[in-house]
């Protein structure tokens, strides 16, 4: 059973996936040719699925609604096709807990309570705590990977998580907190978005929504 998903699947997916990218970004999203990912672009821009946006020097695509909808349709379409809703549905679901420890350290490295400020910006002074979240993060990257395996193994498009989100740990280790969270780069929490992001669209689901 052929398990590769069509360049026009991808291209829209990784608008989805990304939110706002330009088109080198969304063609080495899942390794796509630039000219075809332009024509598949241009053609989604005239069916109303995407829009190019320019602002501050920067410019990008973004779904419509339309988009949303027939990027979702597809991705339906798809798991059917391979029979794997279900797996998808129960990797979701073991997925659930691991993003609450993944949202908690993420916090945590923002946010160092103190006696008199709950709420107090962690300027990584204490080198115990960060280390603590660095754990957390490890803990849910070994947790990552037999996930990213299963999900890998009903369609190709999920596989690359848990490598990226390995990659980015190791830098945060080495002493460049930016691959914890921040969005310009493809930090363990930008990642850990997009995976979420990803099964929440395959699924049909809602953010907030259990499967």
């Amino acid at each position: 059973m052929r398990r590769d998903s069509p360049p026009e699947l991808l291209v829209l997916h990784a608008v989805r996936v990304t939110g706002f990218a330009d088109t080198p970004v969304i063609a080495r999203r899942y390794a796509l040719d630039a000219a075809t990912t332009t024509e598949v672009l241009h053609d989604a821009e005239a069916r109303g699925w995407v829009e190019h946006t320019a602002f501050a020097g920067t410019g990008g695509w973004s779904l419509t609604e339309a988009g949303r909808a027939e990027n979702e349709r597809q991705l339906a379409a798809e798991l059917t096709r391979v029979d794997g809703t279900e797996e998808v549905r129960d990797v979701y679901r073991t997925f659930l807990p691991l993003n609450a420890l993944l949202l908690q350290a993420c916090t945590d490295w923002q946010l160092r309570p103190t006696a008199g400020d709950r709420l107090a910006v962690n300027d990584h002074s204490d080198p115990a705590w960060d280390a603590g979240v660095l754990h957390e993060l490890a803990c849910v990257d070994r947790a990552l990977t037999p996930l990213v395996d299963r999900l890998g193994r009903v369609l190709t498009r999920f596989r690359g998580y848990d490598t990226r989100f390995t990659a980015a740990l190791t830098l945060a280790r080495a002493g460049d907190g930016a691959w914890v969270d921040q969005t310009d780069v493809d930090s363990c929490h930008r990642v850990w978005f997009e995976l979420h992001e990803d099964l929440i669209a395959t699924l049909g689901l809602k953010r907030h929504e259990h499967p």
